[in-house]
């Protein structure tokens, strides 16, 4: 993957995904860089953003409501994640999962090379949506 071509397209992906704190879907991407690229596919968005992950270059967040999230930030951080809305922020750049992790590395003797955390529940405009919403 070293002999990558240089592509307009998926610079202007990358530089999207950098550019934005939201955590897109691959669909999001596509209507953003459409009017742009009038013969952008979805299939090629999928394609890139996969290939900018092998990359490197951007992280999955993983699955929310069924689709894959992005992010251009690769700086630690972690992530919180509304099961309701789908919502994803981005967490203070130490997390417990990283503590927990050299700990876990010491006492069993393996060499981690990255750690997520991810916080799930229900962000501040679904919990008072719903009255009688439990945390």
């Amino acid at each position: 993957m070293n002999n990558v071509r240089q592509s307009k397209k998926r610079d202007a992906m990358l530089a999207l995904l950098r550019g934005t704190t939201c955590h897109p879907p691959a669909d999001w991407v596509y209507h953003q860089l459409k009017a742009e690229y009038p013969d952008l596919s979805l299939g090629t968005v999928y394609r890139n953003l996969n290939q900018l992950c092998g990359r490197g270059l951007i992280r999955r967040v993983g699955p929310v409501n069924g689709q894959e999230r992005y992010d251009g930030t690769l700086s630690p951080h972690s992530h919180f994640i509304c099961n309701r809305c789908g919502a994803i922020l981005d967490l203070p750049q130490r997390s417990p999962g990283q503590d927990w992790l050299e700990t876990a590395s010491v006492q069993y003797g393996f060499q981690a090379e990255s750690c997520e955390f991810i916080v799930r529940g229900l962000c501040h405009e679904c919990t008072h949506a719903q009255p009688d919403a439990q945390i």
